[in-house]
């Protein structure tokens, strides 16, 4: 059985790219069956506009949907 591993990501910029990265390693550890937490802090709770073309902020996110407890915490 492979070894389990908790991570927490905090994500404090409101630049796309930074949290597009973020979330994108975040997914990484969901599909490797890691146990994983992001909290978005500071400038990072305005991750909906940070987004562009080239850095799909949302649709990073909403692949995370196993990340986001039903409590709304992450």
């Amino acid at each position: 059985m492979a070894n389990r591993c908790e991570k927490l990501f905090i994500i404090t910029s409101d630049d796309g790219e930074t949290i597009y990265n973020g979330m994108r390693l975040a997914n990484v550890g969901v599909k490797k069956v890691d146990e994983v937490g992001v909290f978005m802090l500071g400038n990072g709770v305005c991750f909906a506009q940070a987004g562009s073309e080239a850095y799909d902020v949302m649709g990073q996110i909403n692949g995370s949907a196993a990340i986001f407890s039903s409590e709304g915490s992450a």
